[in-house]
């Protein structure tokens, strides 16, 4: 927490100034109240209209003020919430494939969704009142004080009890926002595997298990925040009844001044309104640290800060060959390869076959840097591929794989991808692809939305604007998992032909069936046990 209310302390510093000053006005309307009393006790017209004229210009000034206050404070946590959305990307692209695969995409959209709520809820909006409070409760002791000075010790009495109060609920909060955070991930998750499922259940009558489904995961997320809520009640009503004892001992004491004639007798009720701004503020400021302690495990979540770039040199270009000797991976206790033994020359094509579940696809996530416990070696060049990160393998490699996902934007920047293309070489990439004929037929061409995970295209033209994709950002190796398999046979010649005979690229293809023709078109294919 305390890192983006440093990094952005301009921004906090600003609203927090005008939020004091707004504090600050609220006291002083309260010590203006008190000589408007007591000129009316006296019978002073002029005094009494003076400063009914003084009430009425700070009233006028402090709206203003809450007016940029309001304006201030969203600029603050528009920009904190920005840079911990960055954070979190900064994190989802430092983790390896397999720590991104152990949670499901629900779980990182309740990150940037609830989690920031919760956090906008629970540590920036009480931190602004915190600040307010804080300055309140100054005040208010800085204006008892000049009513008279026991005051102050019967108020810094009374602030001590009300400052050490939160401890009793302090780790009961941080548990239930724990629990709170964890719980809600997970009924995200399940609603959108539901929702993804929608059809599957739709198609064979179960309904019920879709609408059972969403309730179970709304009351997974409403219990938690039900008893974080309760509890927070609870703490509140405790330190309330904390506050109201402090607040009816100094009233007390302000009655007996008052009575003897040490302090003016209006102060009974101006001194109230300050001995009740002091004793909310105070609990305003505990039920503050609360909501900090229940903040703390979304905090806790965000382990990386955007900004801080990887080290490590770049890896050359591929000149030689990728070399795997002896490889053997598993899942868990399960093995997927075993002993294998391949290499792939620069600017060869080649083709790997063999039955469901040899380990194909697997293959190409160890050669990408996914996967890195395997035993064996894998060498670009001579140097161990675990001397790279899977990113900077990445840079020299293009994967296409069996389920193409497009993203719901166009065609031009689902094969772009934002990046800077010559006319030519993209319609280059539509030629090599087989696509250039589909963006003829479609009414805004390559500017066609394609539609969520690309559902207004077939399963061809979506492999096409993938392959398309690959071709476009110029990887000197494309690995092609089954990616002309929804390809009609024409189109997926056009396609293979158009890949073989690029000799900048080195191809490796996955297919489960070669005939002998195809076969003899590539360098070399290795069959898979």
């Amino acid at each position: 927490m305390y890192f983006y209310l440093k990094k952005f302390w301009k921004d906090n510093f600003s609203a927090g100034i005008v939020q004091i000053s707004v504090y600050g006005i609220q006291v002083s309307l309260n010590l203006i109240l008190m000589q408007m009393f007591q000129g009316i006790i006296a019978l002073d017209m002029y005094r009494f209209i003076f400063w009914l004229a003084v009430d009425i210009a700070l009233w006028v000034v402090m709206l203003l003020l809450r007016s940029l206050r309001d304006f201030l404070q969203n600029r603050a946590v528009r920009k904190m919430n920005h840079q911990l959305r960055r954070d979190m990307t900064a994190a989802l692209l430092q983790k390896s494939y397999q720590e991104f695969h152990m949670q499901n995409n629900g779980e990182y959209l309740s990150a940037f969704v609830n989690d920031i709520n919760q956090i906008e809820q629970l540590a920036w909006k009480p931190f602004f009142e915190l600040v307010g409070t804080a300055a309140q409760v100054l005040f208010s002791i800085l204006a008892m004080i000049t009513l008279h000075w026991s005051l102050l010790a019967v108020s810094l009495a009374t602030a001590v009890i009300m400052m050490n109060a939160p401890k009793l609920f302090k780790h009961q909060m941080e548990r239930l926002g724990a629990a709170c955070a964890q719980e809600q991930a997970a009924a995200v998750g399940k609603i959108k595997d539901l929702i993804g499922g929608y059809d599957v259940l739709r198609f064979f009558g179960r309904e019920d298990r879709f609408a059972s489904g969403v309730e179970q995961a709304s009351d997974q997320i409403e219990k938690p925040k039900f008893r974080l809520s309760c509890q927070k009640a609870f703490s509140n009503l405790g330190l309330l009844s904390i506050s109201m004892g402090c607040q009816m001992l100094v009233n007390a004491w302000i009655g007996i001044l008052s009575i003897k004639g040490i302090i003016i007798q209006s102060a009974l009720m101006g001194g109230g309104n300050l001995c009740g701004a002091i004793y909310n503020g105070l609990n305003s400021i505990a039920d503050s640290r609360l909501c900090f302690a229940a903040s703390k495990p979304y905090f806790d979540k965000i382990t990386v800060h955007a900004g801080r770039t990887e080290s490590g040199e770049g890896m050359e270009r591929l000149k030689d060959a990728i070399t795997v000797d002896n490889v053997s991976f598993q899942y868990e206790k399960k093995p997927v390869l075993q002993n294998v033994t391949v290499c792939f020359e620069v600017g060869k094509k080649y083709a790997l076959t063999g039955p469901s579940g040899c380990g194909k696809s697997t293959l190409f996530k160890l050669l990408l840097g996914w996967l890195p416990g395997y035993t064996g070696s894998i060498r670009f060049d001579g140097r161990d591929a675990r001397d790279y990160t899977p990113k900077q393998l990445q840079r020299q490699m293009s994967y296409i794989e069996q389920n193409v996902y497009l993203f719901n934007t166009t065609i031009r920047e689902n094969i772009t991808l934002g990046g800077e293309f010559t006319e030519e070489q993209l319609q280059k990439a539509l030629r090599d692809s087989a696509l250039i004929g589909d963006i003829a037929n479609m009414p805004d061409g390559l500017d066609t939305i394609v539609g969520e995970e690309g559902g207004s295209l077939s399963g061809g033209q979506k492999q096409r604007v993938a392959i398309a994709r690959a071709l476009i950002h110029r990887r000197s190796i494309l690995l092609v998992d089954e990616g002309t398999s929804a390809l009609d046979q024409k189109n997926a010649d056009i396609v293979e032909k158009s890949l073989l005979a690029n000799p900048d690229l080195t191809l490796i293809l996955i297919s489960h069936h070669l005939t002998d023709e195809r076969r003899s078109m590539f360098d070399k294919v290795y069959d898979l046990p």
